[in-house]
């Protein structure tokens, strides 16, 4: 395939996972729009009782529906539980079995969620747990198989990983169209099976438009993907288990003008002295030797040491605690608005509709925090003079957004815990930015910090430790229901103080940098990170030479 088609191919690849990120991947997190449907349709409804309220003058009924109001959230709180705990198996699945195998399965588990939704009912509302999850499942194994698509866009790679979270946050608006077609008149089994449908499209995109295995980083030059009629390049290949690496037929796109140079110097010492030319030839392989050697010698970054690592500890806590305020906060939001509103069922649709809105403002909130951190590293990038210390500015450049979306999820939190209606307005908006930094952040972070070959495992532990946190919400649930009589302001208040917590992550990060800064090249290479960096250069040193 020539230059032009490639990058036809390459734009086609990254504006196709843009569309299926935004509606498909994270539709579970439209639960606000879809509540409002499935309490009009009568789902749950056996739940709710009639409550004989007397005063002075009369005998009225009042409807508590505050059971049905539990077992919505339960669905949620499962749903969400599933598309964080299931990223663990589902990385594992995508870094053993590559792109091709990971979305068929995506593809299944994401339709049979789509047709138990268009076959349930009113009588048979408990598919809506099994649906629920398979939707998650599904759609977070969609936007894991997307990320990849960023390695195609060298020094905007951060921009593309947050953009495509951003579209994952934005999916949540999904369920608003559903919920306005359904006022319409549009049934919810028409519009399921609509979605069911789509699978053909997910089907053809996995076999045209992505790669069997995985898109590598950096992307080697004549690099090509999917159904091609042309013969697709191979690239170099490290296992960091074992520490083999496997040679390599064309180079790095970065690195094609340096070779062409050494290309041009040898043909040059040939035309000159075939015999200096030998022993040109042999010294160059002597110190190809010298660099396996001593690539062996040190040991390479494993899956164990970056589990372990202060870096990757912090992030997991840093995820956490803001994913748990968010969760919470969509999940009991029907019956937070019911509070504030005093169950004036219009205002609940205006605020439900404008919650939903503003979700597709994630794409366009996402990119955002990719830039600061393609900005800022390059900045930092400057006035280094080695690989290893470009690296470490790539990692210390994460600082400022790590800090800025912890500050933007106390704002949030501060505006959810204040008792107005019209104040939800200033939360929605935060909310959204919010979630948009926090998962695209996650995503850049991982990738920035550790290989890229760990990258499916790293994230899927990442979301796992983050989904049994999330599980804190059913007893937030249950005092919020029961001690606290539908108001969460002490909730709010308590996880705010929690969320405080989350500030130790750029402060780790930073001391981190300036302890490998200050210690020095050697010192740096006995911690576990640097020595990966060290084996990376290492790795490209072999493979440059090799060509």
């Amino acid at each position: 395939m020539g230059t032009s088609g490639m990058e036809l191919k390459k734009l086609a690849t990254f504006i196709t996972g843009l569309l299926e990120c935004m509606c498909f991947a994270g539709v579970v997190f439209g639960w606000a729009s879809l509540v409002f449907v499935l309490k009009t349709d009568g789902y749950f409804s056996n739940l709710c009782f009639t409550l004989n309220v007397t005063d002075s003058s009369n005998s009225t009924g009042q409807e508590d529906c505050g059971d049905q109001d539990e077992a919505f959230s339960i669905v949620f709180t499962i749903a969400a539980f599933m598309n964080n705990f299931m990223t663990l198996p589902n990385g594992y699945i995508f870094d053993r079995f590559g792109t091709t195998y990971t979305r068929l399965i995506a593809i299944f588990i994401y339709t049979g969620g789509t047709l138990m939704i268009a076959f349930s009912s009113p009588e048979f509302a408990v598919l809506l747990y099994p649906a629920l999850s398979l939707l998650s499942i599904g759609g977070i194994l969609f936007l894991i198989t997307n990320i990849q698509i960023g390695n195609l866009y060298g020094s905007r790679r951060s921009t593309v990983i947050t953009l495509y979270n951003g579209a994952f946050d934005s999916s949540s608006s999904i369920f608003l169209l559903v919920k306005i077609l359904h006022e319409y008149g549009v049934t919810l089994k028409s519009m399921f099976l609509f979605f069911s449908g789509c699978s053909i499209l997910h089907i053809l995109r996995t076999f045209f438009l992505l790669p069997k295995s995985h898109i590598p980083f950096p992307v080697p030059k004549d690099y090509s993907y999917g159904v091609t009629c042309g013969k697709s390049s191979s690239f170099t290949l490290i296992n960091r288990d074992e520490g083999q690496q496997q040679k390599p037929n064309s180079s790095p796109v970065g690195e094609e003008e340096e070779e062409n140079t050494e290309e041009q110097n040898s043909m040059s010492i040939n035309q000159k002295d075939p015999e200096e030319s030998g022993r040109s030839l042999l010294n160059k392989e002597t110190d190809v030797l010298k660099l396996q050697s001593k690539a062996k010698e040190e040991p390479v970054e494993s899956f164990k040491s970056c589990v372990f690592s202060s870096l990757f500890l912090w992030q997991i806590a840093w995820l956490s605690i803001m994913q748990l305020r968010h969760y919470l906060y969509i999940g009991t939001l029907n019956p937070f608005l019911n509070h504030l509103a005093h169950n004036d069922s219009k205002k609940v649709s205006t605020f439900t509709n404008a919650f939903a809105f503003t979700q597709l403002c994630g794409v366009l909130c996402a990119p955002w925090n990719g830039i600061i951190l393609d900005r800022h590293k390059h900045k930092k990038k400057k006035d280094k003079e080695s690989q290893e210390k470009d690296t470490l500015a790539d990692v210390h450049a994460t600082i400022l957004s790590l800090a800025i979306t912890v500050t933007q999820c106390v704002l949030f939190s501060l505006c959810a815990a204040i008792p107005v209606l019209e104040i939800q307005y200033a939360s929605f908006i935060l909310q959204v930015i919010n979630r948009s930094f926090l998962y695209g952040g996650n995503a850049a972070f991982l990738s920035i910090a550790f290989p890229a070959c760990l990258f499916g495992k790293l994230y899927g532990v990442v979301m796992s430790f983050s989904a049994i946190v999330s599980l804190l919400q059913y007893p937030c649930l249950y005092l919020i229901k029961g001690p606290l009589k539908e108001d969460p302001l002490y909730v709010n208040i308590a996880l705010i103080i929690f969320m405080m917590l989350s500030y130790g992550h750029p402060i780790n990060v930073y001391l981190y940098c300036r302890k490998q800064r200050n210690s020095g090249r050697n010192a740096g290479r006995s911690s576990p990170h640097a020595n990966m960096l060290h084996n990376q250069e290492k790795g490209s040193e072999v493979g440059d030479s090799t060509v």
